[in-house]
C-alpha cells in the first residue's frame, strides 16, 4: 500500500520543474505550520489533517489552489484580496511567489480551529 506521503511525492512529480518548486515550499510551509498534521490525498488533492481536514492545495494550469476552509479565507479576507478566492479557496498565480508567511498563518489559524481551544485571533 502506497503511503500518503509518497502520494503527495507522487502528485507533485506530475507538474513541471517550477511548479513541483512552488508546490514543494507549499507543503514545506505547511508541513513547518502543523507539524502534528498528516498528509493524505482527499478529493485527489494533497491534503493536511488534524482532528478533521485541515488544509487541502491543488495544481492547475495557471495557479495553485490552496483551500483552508471558508472560515480561513474569511479571516484572512483583506489579506486576500488580490487573488481570486471563493468561499473556501483562494488562487495563487503561478506567475507570482507565494504568499509564504500568509500561507503559514493561515494553517496556524486553522490548526487552532481544528483544536478547538477557542475561536482564532486572525493575526497569528
Amino acid at each position: 500500500m502506497e503511503t500518503s506521503e509518497n502520494s503527495i511525492d507522487k502528485y507533485i512529480s506530475g507538474f513541471p520543474a517550477e511548479v513541483q518548486e512552488m508546490l514543494r515550499k507549499l507543503r514545506a510551509t505547511i508541513q513547518q505550520a502543523a507539524p502534528d498534521a498528516g498528509e493524505t490525498i482527499n478529493y485527489a488533492m494533497p491534503t493536511f489533517t488534524l482532528k478533521g481536514n485541515l488544509v487541502h492545495f491543488a495544481a492547475y494550469k495557471k495557479h495553485i489552489g490552496f483551500y483552508p476552509a471558508p472560515s480561513g479565507i474569511e479571516a484572512f479576507k483583506d489579506e486576500l484580496q488580490i487573488y481570486k478566492s471563493a468561499k473556501g479557496s483562494v488562487q495563487f498565480p503561478l506567475n507570482m511567489p507565494l504568499p509564504l508567511d500568509l500561507i503559514s498563518r493561515m494553517v496556524k489559524f486553522r490548526v487552532i480551529e481544528n483544536s478547538g481551544k477557542s475561536k482564532p485571533e486572525k493575526k497569528l
